[in-house]
């Protein structure tokens, strides 16, 4: 009789499982084919001057889950339920990797330390700002119970911008490769900041906020900062070695090519299992890998590789977007504001409002530091057409934001609170109407602010000096000795304090150029630099050019 009863219930458990199975099957089929559908529409829509392929996503992404909500009678508007670990495991480390392999490395290092001025120190100033605006303007409008840790997280969660939004709206890489380098490069420290802040402020005591911990928190960010890239660059270093080396591709490029995707893997996923921020190391992973890994790998690996790590990125933003579409109509955060919409509209838009203010409180005072840092005007962030730009195109809000709401205001996706539920619903608020109104007219306001002649000077600006003047000027500076000017008088090279003072972004590429040759490219390989031997790549290029 017992045996009866354990026998009915494992097919009792059996005819869930399947039934399980079977959901998650449809679910997966479904997702898939709205991913093609986003490829497809998207391409038809290539030419369009408002939509872009995130708007796209995002709108499909809506529809879907309105169908879901009306064949569900109102139970459920998505087919998959939103999962942290989904988002940093699997989706954001191949978009920041593909950022940092296909960047630019000249114009991303000649500007560093302006990225590092907005990505790290401007995030921070937002995030002072939209914390105590929060503090100020929130607490006295009967939300929820939210403590002093809720309002720290929420200064890092709307700190956090959309670099993927802003990358494919906003600018082209050949066109304005200078905005290019500094709002791309802006939006991946932005959120490798956001997300070691966020982290950092977990780990101390909110009840007993003082200078102390204050201090504590920007001390464990520089560690956690510095240590994520010295990891993420060891990672493509020892990729570089290895397959130099081993010559891998003699026999198989498919080694290649999994070694190189496996390598920046496991440099993310090593960085978070120490506690680092594995968005900055698998960005500067991809920074080396493209250095010097690449360069030695056969020229099948090298079309391969290119192309598998774009298309990985492609997938896992449409991904990103189809989902928040999805999200926007989930019944289960919206009824526990269904009571006072009045008041969820409220805190968007006093939240949107400290976007804004706090954008602003550090593009323009820092794009003003770093054009006195600037000798050539040709050099300098200018007001109208790049400064708005930049500002511009950090107000979109986009899948870190959700993703760090829903650490921090649900449990496995799931909410009771009113006060969280309520931040959730407006963080989905501002990223719909960020990547929505304001990406319809980022194109037009963009193609306004930078017309044809300001995107050609802003690329010539960017580009290797190309006057006879100004190429005689950075020979004699980088050259040896004493040199005579065309009136034969004779001019001194400056000596390396005065490089460092009056040109530090050149001299310092100018100085790690020389290492590179001498010591880091004989060792790791790169550009001119792979020996020939029978099955090893080579390549015809000028020694020591990056």
């Amino acid at each position: 009789m017992a045996f009866g009863m354990e026998a009915q219930q494992l097919v009792r458990l059996g005819k869930v499982l399947a039934t399980s199975d079977h959901a998650s099957v449809v679910s997966i089929n479904l997702f898939v084919a709205l991913i093609c559908g986003c490829i497809v529409i998207g391409h038809l829509l290539e030419e369009r001057r408002w939509m872009n392929e995130s708007i796209t996503a995002l709108v499909i992404g809506v529809c879907t889950g309105v169908l879901i909500l009306l064949t569900t009678k109102g139970k459920s508007s998505h087919i998959f339920i939103f999962s942290e670990d989904l988002f940093f495991i699997y989706l954001l480390p191949p978009i920041i990797f593909n950022a940092g392999f296909q960047v630019k490395k000249k114009q991303f290092f000649r500007n560093f330390m302006t990225i590092m001025l907005f990505g790290a120190v401007g995030t921070l100033i937002s995030f002072f700002i939209i914390f105590f605006g929060a503090i100020a303007l929130l607490r006295n409008m009967d939300i929820g119970s939210l403590d002093i840790g809720d309002f720290l997280a929420i200064g890092v969660i709307f700190s956090a911008t959309d670099s993927v939004c802003t990358l494919q709206q906003v600018l082209n890489q050949d066109e304005t490769p200078l905005l290019y380098s500094l709002v791309f490069g802006e939006g991946v420290v932005n959120d490798a900041t956001s997300v070691v802040l966020f982290n950092a402020i977990q780990n101390f005591d909110h009840a007993h906020i003082d200078a102390i911990i204050i201090l504590k928190i920007v001390v464990d960010f520089g560690y956690l900062f510095l240590s994520s890239t010295l990891l993420g660059a060891f990672g493509g270093l020892l990729s570089a070695y290895i397959i130099k080396k081993l010559y891998i591709g003699r026999h198989s490029t498919n080694r290649e090519v999994a070694l190189m995707i496996l390598m920046a893997y496991l440099s993310y996923m090593l960085t978070e299992l120490l506690n680092l921020s594995g968005i900055l190391a698998v960005f500067f992973c991809g920074i080396v890998m493209s250095h010097y890994t690449w360069h030695n790998v056969t020229e099948c690996s090298r079309v391969t590789t290119k192309h598998a790590f774009a298309t990985l990125s492609f997938i896992a933003e449409t991904f990103l977007f189809l989902y928040v579409g999805m999200d926007v109509l989930d019944i289960e955060k919206w009824k526990f504001v269904s009571n006072s919409p009045g008041k969820s509209l409220s805190v968007s838009s006093i939240l949107l409002g400290l976007v804004l203010v706090g954008r602003a409180a550090f593009v323009f005072p820092l794009s003003f530091l770093s054009n006195l840092t600037k000798n050539s005007p040709h050099e300098r962030i200018i007001f109208k057409q790049q400064q708005v730009t930049i500002w511009w195109a950090g107000l979109m809000r986009g899948a870190v934001s959700i993703a760090l709401a829903y650490n921090q205001f649900t449990r496995s996706g799931h909410t009771e609170l009113r006060g969280n539920a309520i931040m959730i619903t407006s963080t989905i608020t501002i990223v719909l109407f960020s990547t929505v109104v304001l990406g319809l007219v980022t194109k037009p306001l963009v193609s306004f602010l930078l017309p044809h002649s300001a995107k050609h000077l802003s690329s010539s600006v960017s580009s290797e000096p190309s006057s006879p003047q100004s190429l005689l000027s950075s020979l004699l500076e980088h050259g040896q000795g004493s040199e005579v000017d065309g009136g034969g008088e004779i001019l001194t090279r400056p000596s390396s304090l005065r490089m460092l003072l009056s040109k530090p972004t050149h001299t310092v590429h100018y100085y790690w150029r020389k290492f590179d040759n001498a010591f880091m490219r004989p060792v790791f390989g790169g550009r001119g630099f792979v020996p020939f031997s029978p099955g090893s790549p080579t390549e015809q290029s000028l020694h020591g050019r990056i």
